[in-house]
């Protein structure tokens, strides 16, 4: 039998909900901690005595295939001799006018829910309902009233119940044909690489036994695979329900999404959906998402039940399969990616989704009770990006702009921007001759203005709907909104960051160290595997991630020949920025020496564009025969395609490409065989200083930590490691590695390499083409 479990407010929008989508102001209606749980809380406290708060509630039902466990809580009971009221409670910043007669029909709908089940369990005759709206601006309380009899409570709740177990039965048939195919189907691949096998078993048994596991693994050995894999047979073990691959890049969601094509093409079969941003998936990117505005928002609700269909005939939610979809049903391709998920077995997103608490991702998982697994591809980027996502920002800038654009001055919305620029711009003046500062405390002073400002934004929108400003409220809303919900954070974690530029203050709320919020994370699923090629030293992510201390580690050596990999490193040569122009002709000749000594593809590394250009501009004269190309700040999609494009195999000249570490050329790309030659990599990979990383050293330091290490030489070298993996992609790939700076002698750099690396320090330039000669003419190395 199986077992489904739901929340009473799950069951009822599953089946219920109709009409438009209305993200720009159902924002309004939703909790936020600093006001909305108040409200909520006060209305509570003022019912008279007998009054039950919190009161669960539950029911079973199960019929010869399902067994369905509903679960709720009711905000309020009063228990009479003579009769019984239950009471909902939502509080919200609309005008309480928006909430009557259908347009609270959902409303009603789960308090007659939670009436059904109480009367049923409480064998009761009839029983009252009462619908309570707080706004949470003003105090205002409205209560309406329903009484219903107990067998008209029982036809519309088992009606629900009958057509939730409708679409629960065709979901359960996808999943005996899916576990069917998952056990008669093979490996994709004729054999397994050397580390593959046991990193498959691996995460087989972290899943099972429901751990975290940290796995480094070499480029190259088939790391997609190796977790997909094991976790889809988990699936049909019954061990989880829903799988989250989680990715940093575009190109790691596309390796994922061809993985799960070859394992189609070898008989298993599952359901996925890619979910994409929204500006890069939406039909209509310059309109508010409302049904005002947007056909596709308008009615939304009224054909996102057929559309839901589909699920039964596509297993491939890509980007294009939803647009697709959404086309044919004339709704919000976004949306109804988001509503796709609930329902598919493996949801391939980017780590926001998961890991930002500004996204709402995790109600999938609380909303649904799964039993879930996050597998988290290129887990070195989450510690940076964990940083960001639990920081917020707000700029003086945003809102003297949105001043500028408001036609009346007499607003509420223009006075309080107004108060808060002016406020900035003291702040801006007291930092004198310093263009930084930071506070250990959150900037109380700001705050109440913040949250002033988002209270008359609420009601400008809700009174001027339509309007060409509304998008930028907001956005400015939201920024402001998260800001204020970081400073509810606010921690030993945290400092608060003053930076001004010419005319501009940012203030920000900087979270140094995540482990902790990171580890709440993780916490929602019942297994975690990270796994990535640089993701040494352990001990630095165990501490800047929250491990738990039960986390198991697996380091996994490379499966390809050694010899088929040359590294050298010039020690000789000095790429600190004051020596930079002293020593950029030798850069020069070391790189375009390597490059002459085998026609191919080449990637050349910097530390950054300044760097990058300054070389750039030099080497074309020096090397007028090689064809260069060369990244550039904010390229589009289409550019890095295009740059891409050139690195072939049928190339009949000398390409070599410049980029920069950590950049989109720097990891994430896959030029398998000859595609790519070799790497020079120039510098250690070091952050560039800032007072985000002066910060992190500094608060690490205090704790008797390698403050610097943390903060600039482990970023560093990820960063070199991760550029000098585009080289060896293949049991068929050969290649060589250059590396370019006079710290590579030092221990507590050159520790940090790959063990398997076979590192030969090379004095000067004739050494370094004795050494390329012997390699170029050695016959290729099988395994």
């Amino acid at each position: 039998m199986v077992n489904i479990r739901i929340s009473v407010r799950a069951l009822v929008e599953h089946i219920l909900r109709r009409g438009d989508l209305s993200m720009s102001f159902d924002i309004s209606s939703r909790p936020y901690p600093f006001n909305s749980n108040r409200m909520h809380q006060k209305i509570q406290r003022s019912r008279p005595y007998p009054y039950s708060t919190e009161v669960p509630v539950s029911y079973y039902e199960e019929n010869e295939r399902f067994a369905l466990h509903l679960q709720g809580r009711i905000d309020g009971l009063y228990k009479f001799a003579a009769s019984t009221v239950i009471e909902e409670i939502k509080t919200t910043s609309k005008s309480l006018d928006d909430f009557i007669d259908e347009s609270n029909s959902l409303h009603w709908a789960q308090i007659k829910v939670y009436a059904a089940i109480y009367t049923k369990v409480n064998n009761l005759d009839r029983i009252t309902t009462q619908l309570t709206y707080g706004h949470i601006e003003t105090g205002e309380i409205r209560t309406y009233f329903q009484e219903y009899q107990s067998d008209e409570l029982e036809v519309f709740f088992l009606d629900l119940i009958e057509k939730y177990f409708q679409w629960i039965k065709k979901i359960e048939d996808w999943h005996e044909e899916r576990n069917q195919s998952i056990s008669s189907s093979n490996f994709p691949f004729e054999s397994f690489r050397d580390g593959q096998h046991q990193m498959i078993k691996d995460v087989l048994s972290i899943i099972e036994y429901a751990e975290q596991i940290i796995i480094q693994a070499p480029t190259g050995i088939g790391k997609t695979v190796a977790v997909l894999y094991p976790a889809i047979n988990a699936l049909a073990a019954g061990h989880i329900q829903k799988i989250f691959y989680l990715t940093s890049r575009t190109t790691g969601r596309l390796i994922a999404e061809k993985t799960l094509a070859e394992l189609k093409e070898s008989g298993l079969r599952i359901k996925y959906v890619s979910l994409t941003a929204k500006e890069k998936i939406c039909f209509t990117p310059d309109i508010n998402c409302s049904g005002d505005e947007c056909e596709f928002a308008k009615g939304y609700y009224n054909r996102i039940m057929d559309a839901r269909e589909s699920i039964f005939f596509v297993d491939a939610f890509t980007t294009e399969k939803i647009r697709e979809i959404a086309s044919k049903h004339r709704i919000c391709p976004f949306e109804l990616s988001f509503d796709l998920a609930l329902w598919v077995e493996c949801v391939i997103c980017d780590l926001n989704y998961m890991f930002n608490p500004q996204v709402n991702m995790r109600s999938l998982i609380q909303e649904k009770s799964l039993d879930c697994t996050f597998l988290i591809d290129e887990a070195h980027n989450l510690v940076d990006r964990s940083r960001d996502m639990f920081s917020a920002q707000i700029k003086k800038s945003q809102f003297l702009e949105l001043r500028r654009r408001i036609k009346n001055k007499n607003s509420e919305v223009y006075k309080i921007a107004g108060e808060i620029n002016s406020q900035l711009l003291e702040i801006k003046k007291a930092l004198g001759d310093e263009n930084c500062a930071c506070e250990e405390e959150r900037p109380k002073g700001l705050l109440p203005l913040l949250k002033r400002f988002t209270s008359s934004i609420e009601r400008w929108i809700s009174s001027h709907p339509g309007t060409p400003l509304v998008q930028q409220m907001l956005d400015l809303y939201f920024m402001v909104n998260w800001f204020l919900r970081t400073s509810e954070s606010f921690d030993k974690n945290y400092t608060t960051c003053f930076e001004k530029k010419q005319h501009n203050l940012r203030v920000r709320l900087f979270c140094i160290d995540p482990a902790d919020q990171l580890r709440e994370a993780f916490e929602r699923a019942n297994s975690v595997v990270l796994f990535s090629a640089t993701i040494t030293p352990i001990s630095y992510f165990a501490q800047i991630l929250g491990f738990k201390n039960t986390t198991e580690y697996r380091i996994l050596p490379s499966p390809f020949p050694q010899k088929n990999l040359c590294v050298l490193v010039s020690d000789s040569i000095s790429t600190l920025y004051r020596y930079r122009s002293q020593t950029k002709e030798a850069l020069i000749q070391a790189i375009g020496n390597l490059i002459d000594m085998k026609k191919g593809n080449y990637m050349v590394y910097f530390p950054s564009y300044e760097y990058l250009r300054m070389v750039y501009a030099l080497y074309q004269d020096a090397f007028p025969h090689h064809r260069l190309l060369r990244q550039t700040h904010q390229m589009t999609d289409e550019e890095k395609r295009e740059f891409l494009k050139n690195f072939s195999t049928a190339t009949s000249h000398t390409l070599v490409g410049f980029g920069v570490m950590g950049g989109i050329f720097g990891e994430g790309i896959d030029l398998a065989g000859d595609r790519l030659t070799g790497a020079v990599i120039v510098g250690v990979g070091l952050p560039g200083i800032s007072l985000e990383r002066e910060l992190i050293l500094r608060h690490f330091s205090d704790q008797q930590m390698p403050g610097f290490d943390y903060a600039y030489r482990y970023p560093g070298m990820i960063r070199v490691l991760q550029a000098a993996g585009r080289v060896i992609r293949t049991e068929n790939d050969r290649g060589v590695i250059l590396l370019i700076d006079r710290r590579y002698s030092q221990p507590r750099y050159n520790s940090l390499l790959p063990r398997e690396w076979r590192v030969q320090r090379v004095k000067d330039l004739n050494q370094m083409r004795q050494i390329l000669d012997e390699f170029w003419s050695e016959p290729y190395h099988e395994i």
